[in-house]
């Protein structure tokens, strides 16, 4: 791939032009809102001006309800020699575009699995796809040529390809993405009205809860008109859960003994279920979850201090799977966790304790 059309200047388009051009391919930039193109360009994603010709891949980073439109127009005025989209849903698209007749050869369904709360092109990073699934879902029909054009633009971008057909993407992602984001905001909501005294007690557990909630209702408003059927039956399935859930604790309030166990019962069973789901959850680098233990840092909120607790794990030989932060109420102080294997927490916990830092349980 020398040349890239990016129709759609947003976080991922930018993102993915910032990739292609930090490799030597030339892109071109598009969008209805021309600012937004210039504003991209000048983050060093391509060019704003429009190709002299055919370009070697069109990519179409734009809502699900605007890919089939934009796309046809792209293939009526032949804008490239194979396109792809970028939106996250996937089965919707390709069959307002198989209705407008359209030989279809020349493109391939993708959806990068990544993203941000932000969005925009100011958002946009050239290494927001690395390490992340990027799903392709081709057909008997897809021509091998445009299939490969895919896969080199999710290699330029440092992804990892995922083959699936469309309608079981959209289930997946209804699944692992598009539910819990209105879980979440539903979770969120129950903040909006509450008592400050109540919202200051927040800890990393609401947090890591809401966190999703931040993003922009109007591009998820877009998102579920485009999948609802799938979400509407798995928010069903968790409706179920909850009103069981309710049951139970309604039961602990009992004092029947028998009730109460029920209850107990009924508490622990949803408790159980989401343990043996959570472990389910891909680790490290996509690969089987593994069991961390985690070493717990006071620091001052002070510049420099988390480079110090990386560089003295480094000196002790110590890698770092994963940190979190969870600031202190009130003070200009925090509590970093570091997730280590099992057999490293004595050598870490030594060697940061020689060199002064106060450890917590």
């Amino acid at each position: 791939m020398r040349t890239a059309l990016v129709i759609g200047t947003g976080l991922i388009g930018t993102s993915a032009a910032l990739a292609l051009t930090q490799r030597g391919v030339t892109v071109h930039l598009a969008d209805h809102d021309p600012e937004q193109a210039r504003t991209a360009a000048a983050l060093g994603a391509g060019t704003d001006q429009a190709p002299e010709g055919p370009v070697d891949l069109a990519i179409v980073a734009a809502p699900p309800a605007n890919v089939a439109p934009i796309l046809a127009e792209a293939m009526r005025r032949g804008a490239a020699r194979g396109y792809v989209d970028v939106a996250s849903v996937k089965g919707g698209p390709r069959r307002e575009l198989e209705a407008l007749g359209l030989d279809l050869t020349a493109y391939i369904g993708t959806h990068p699995m990544s993203g941000r709360e932000k969005s925009g092109p100011l958002a946009a990073t050239g290494d927001l796809f690395e390490g992340r699934p990027w799903v392709l879902t081709p057909t008997r029909d897809t021509d091998t040529e445009v299939l490969n054009l895919a896969l080199e633009l999710v290699s330029h971008c440092r992804a990892v390809p995922v083959v699936m057909d469309a309608d079981a993407h959209d289930r997946a992602v209804a699944l692992v993405s598009h539910m819990p984001h209105l879980v979440s905001n539903m979770v969120a909501a129950r903040l909006e009205h509450a008592e400050e005294a109540a919202v200051r007690l927040c800890g990393q557990g609401i947090r890591d809860v809401t966190r999703i909630a931040a993003s922009e209702p109007r591009m998820w408003i877009d998102i579920l008109s485009a999948n609802p059927g799938p979400v509407a039956d798995l928010l069903s399935d968790v409706a179920a859960d909850l009103d069981e859930t309710v049951r139970a604790l309604r039961a602990l309030q009992s004092s029947d003994e028998a009730k109460r166990g029920e209850g107990i019962a009924g508490i622990e069973d949803v408790l159980r279920r989401g343990n043996a789901g959570q472990v389910r959850v891909p680790g490290k680098h996509g690969s089987a979850p593994r069991a961390y233990e985690t070493v717990v840092v006071l620091i001052d909120d002070q510049p420099g201090q988390l480079a110090r607790i990386f560089a003295d794990a480094g000196r002790a030989g110590v890698n770092i799977e994963d940190v979190r932060i969870e600031h202190a109420t009130g003070q200009q102080a925090g509590l970093v966790q570091l997730s280590v294997e099992p057999k490293a927490v004595p050598v870490l916990e030594q060697a940061l304790r020689e060199r002064g830092w106060a450890l917590r349980r």
